[in-house]
């Protein structure tokens, strides 16, 4: 199994600088390679404390240059606030730069408050990413880009510098409903589970995106990639309390930022599944927390293990993305966490390589 690390640049409620959160944020990313993980990640967001990384291939790049041998992610360009024709460019210019490392995850988006700063109809997100996403990966296996769609008209032209080698088996999106995975697999491309609801229910949506994924494409989907909040402690209390606070207060974070108690939320097109998720989570705080929690990776080495290894076995996954710094978590305290992990867990996690057919 591989194993990556994410960085997300939190600052709920403002309370330091953003200065001092990418200073402490970008440390944690210095360790990744050094410390063995396979990948580093980060993901898009705008206009708020929620996370402050609003251009991921921006951060991919950066990193590029700093590493030598670890895969670089993006969790994930959110198609339908950029012109795929440009992602494209940049896409190539990341793989260009870290030969061949980047592996490339897309996404549709959610926020209000990112879709109305960008001008973008949120009602509009499916079939922008439909398009967008269509557009980009014919065009990053031609070299080219061209497309006549509803939204997306683009004349055909080359991507420079050109891709040189196919994304074809590093290509991910994020899917929270049951819609966009089967929109994916008709895409063919894999899943990138950045987790939301419970993991029976996201192996139960993946059973149909693979039949689909089979019916179009002929042949095995990728193994799943799996994200998670993560603490790891030698002491369960510590891990149990230290999660409470932050893994909990990352959740607070993504309730504020999503407005998922607003009367709005998921009421529009396209959006339809959400407004269930949110009906399930209003009303009491404390449980919504528990709930986020019991899908995360937290506790001592052996929990953290057991529970990563629990996730491998019911979605099929081949990679985990864990994040160790979020929701104001000290520096110390983020580091601390990672270290003990990436020695005692993540040595375990990488034996058990060659376990997909079992996980299937």
């Amino acid at each position: 199994m591989k194993v990556g690390g994410a960085v997300i640049f939190q600052n709920p409620h403002n309370v330091r600088s953003d200065r001092d959160v990418y200073t402490e944020d970008l440390r944690i990313g210095d360790l990744y390679e050094p410390l063995g993980f396979d990948s580093i990640w980060s993901v898009e967001h705008h206009f708020d404390d929620y996370t402050m990384c609003p251009d991921v291939l921006q951060f991919l790049t950066y990193f590029a240059g700093r590493t030598k041998t670890i895969q670089l992610g993006s969790m994930v360009v959110v198609m339908p606030w950029h012109d795929p024709m440009r992602v494209a460019e940049q896409v190539s210019v990341v793989d260009h730069m870290s030969n061949g490392r980047m592996i490339l995850g897309l996404g549709r988006g959610l926020a209000r408050i990112e879709f109305e700063g960008f001008r973008v109809p949120l009602g509009e997100s499916r079939e922008r990413f439909i398009e967008s996403a269509e557009m980009l990966l014919e065009g990053l296996e031609k070299g080219y880009c061209e497309y006549d769609g509803k939204y997306i008209k683009q004349p055909r032209r080359d991507i420079r510098p050109k891709p040189f080698k196919s994304f074809k088996g590093r290509t991910y999106a994020a899917a929270v409903s049951p819609e966009s995975a089967r929109i994916m697999a008709k895409l063919g491309i894999g899943i990138l589970i950045i987790p939301q609801k419970p993991w029976e229910a996201v192996a139960q949506e993946l059973g149909e995106y693979r039949t689909i994924y089979k019916q179009v494409n002929g042949g095995e989907p990728l193994p799943t990639i799996a994200a998670g909040w993560t603490f790891c402690d030698k002491s369960a209390d510590r891990a149990r309390e230290m999660a409470v606070k932050y893994i909990g207060g990352y959740w607070d974070t993504a309730l504020r930022h999503y407005e998922m108690a607003s009367e709005n939320f998921g009421k529009a097109k396209g959006y339809e599944y959400y407004e269930q998720m949110a009906k399930a989570l209003k009303g009491n705080t404390s449980a919504s927390i528990e709930y986020f929690l019991s899908l995360q990776v937290w506790g001592t080495p052996e929990m953290c293990f057991n529970k990563i290894d629990e996730i491998r076995q019911k979605v099929g996954a081949d990679h985990y993305t864990g994040v160790f710094s979020y929701a104001g978590m000290p520096i110390e305290d983020a580091e601390k966490s990672l270290r003990l992990f990436a020695s005692e867990v993540m040595p375990e996690l990488k034996k058990l390589n060659g376990a997909k057919a079992e996980a299937a």
